[in-house]
């Protein structure tokens, strides 16, 4: 639903107050309906069937508070945001008990008002998603609640559910923190199933020389340190689905053996000459374009027309902005709840640095981001708690030291060389913070071997950051 098909009911006895809500509704390109006391409201309300409405308590006649208990006897969803000059929180308390959506006070802010409106559109947009999905597959409820009520979601569940049904491998492609696991999860819960094990492994984050023990288990002997049997992803995932996250990371002789499961529907543990029978769904999920990496001889085709019989898009926050305000606001509720705080809502600024921010991290990054500044603000966030700050542009790591004239004092090729190595610490220390500190995984990231990315960060002395489990495994 656009701006322009939605409609807003603006109640008030004052026809100053209506003509300036009017005035800035319309203007911010929805469809807007008033009324001067409560009994026109009503009539309004059925004939106009408004998308939220904007209410008066004080008016003569039917009050605001009536009015209100009668909406929510009808649409129990429809949001309603109270307007009033007298903000007394045992009336505010009042009408939060009564099903108020919101609470504003005159004089009102105009940002505020507009804010406010919109995130009451936007879960009443999400609760007519969830109830326009087939019951048949509540699980992916959850997924919407989650992702948000944007349209895009709701095309997102609806591909979801479509392929869930069948027993195709799927490739999920997404940017980093859009929700690849949370997408896969839902295939899995909507499927024949579900009732079966889900399991997740990370292929860029296993060193190479355990990748395959990690997924088809080992042998007890089978090599030194393997103390008795294991079991691999495949196998403990079988009856169930099994997801293979960063798929494009994985080193080409494992993607051999993926095929030859894949195809075989059995598996041989590491050390093993015995054949093990598995059924699983195989689900991959990758921020790398496939396609292309099979172009470039990175990736095996035949393995990539094996696991791509369906393909799943998710889109970054970027391109869903509509649901920046829902998911603001539900992080902001559990961040309160986790720091046993009371912050209100955001500031005018910090509502735009939110709408405009481009998150490059996605959901992550925003979850990350509001919950940080819950902690710090004291009543309500301010740009300032959000301590949004534009992300440093790979290879500009020099700029800052070609300030002034450093061609006095050294050649072309020396400074040329200063800048290599400027821009390697930077996009080396970018990637490590990614990998959490694990160099086995940043090593095949930057397509360099791990004793490479090993000396690198010592050279540059950032060998410490993060967790660095796989370092005496790999080594």
């Amino acid at each position: 639903m656009t701006e322009q098909d939605t409609g807003i009911l603006v109640v008030d006895d004052e026809e100053e107050i209506r003509n300036i809500l009017r005035l800035l509704l319309k203007k911010d390109g929805f469809r807007v309906f008033t009324a001067s006391d409560g009994r026109e409201a009503m009539q309004k309300l059925f004939s106009e069937k408004p998308d939220a409405v904007l209410l008066d308590v004080r008016m003569p006649g039917l009050d605001g508070m009536e009015v209100l208990k009668k909406i929510k006897q009808i649409d129990n969803d429809l949001p309603v945001i109270l307007i009033t000059a007298y903000a007394e929180s045992r009336q505010a308390v009042t009408a939060m008990k009564e099903g108020a959506y919101d609470y504003l006070s005159k004089p009102f802010d105009n940002d505020e008002v507009l804010w406010i409106v919109r995130r009451a559109l936007a879960e009443r947009q999400l609760k007519k998603n969830i109830k326009s999905i087939d019951t048949r597959y509540s699980g992916n409820y959850s997924l919407i609640e989650q992702m948000g009520p944007s349209d895009k979601v709701a095309r997102l569940v609806a591909e979801i559910h479509r392929v869930a049904k069948s027993d195709f491998s799927v490739v999920i492609l997404g940017e980093t923190g859009t929700g690849k696991e949370l997408v896969a999860r839902a295939i899995h819960d909507d499927s024949p199933r579900a009732k079966g094990p889900f399991l997740a492994v990370d292929c860029g984050a296993i060193p190479e020389n355990l990748l395959e023990s990690e997924l088809f288990g080992h042998e007890k002997g089978s090599f030194t340190g393997a103390e008795r049997q294991k079991l691999g992803k495949f196998e403990l995932a079988h009856g169930g689905s099994l997801l293979m996250d960063e798929i494009g990371n994985m080193p080409a002789g494992s993607q051999a053996k993926c095929l030859r499961v894949l195809q075989d529907r059995k598996i041989y543990r590491v050390g093993g000459v015995k054949a093990v029978p598995v059924d699983l769904r195989l689900i991959v999920a990758t921020n790398q374009d496939l396609q292309e990496m099979v172009l470039r001889e990175e990736f095996r085709s035949d393995l990539y027309y094996r696991l791509s019989e369906f393909t799943i898009h998710i889109p970054a926050l970027r391109e869903r902005k509509d649901d920046i305000p829902y998911l603001a606001k539900r992080f902001l509720d559990s961040a309160n709840a986790e720091l046993e705080k009371t912050i209100t809502g955001f500031t005018d600024e910090a509502v735009e640095k939110l709408m405009s921010y481009n998150w490059p991290g996605n959901v992550r990054q925003l979850r990350s981001v509001i919950r940080r500044a819950a902690l710090v603000a004291v009543d309500v966030i301010t740009e300032k708690d959000l301590n949004i700050k534009r992300a440093a542009t790979p290879g500009m790591a020099f700029s800052p030291k070609i300030q002034g004239t450093p061609w006095k004092n050294a050649s072309l090729s020396e400074i040329v060389q200063q800048s290599v190595l400027a821009v390697e610490k930077e996009v080396l220390t970018e990637v490590l913070k990614f990998t959490g500190g694990n160099k086995a995984r940043a090593a095949r990231l930057l397509r360099v071997d791990y004793k490479t990315i090993h000396t690198k960060a010592k050279k540059y002395g950032i060998e410490q950051i993060g967790r660095d489990d796989d370092e005496t495994q790999a080594e």
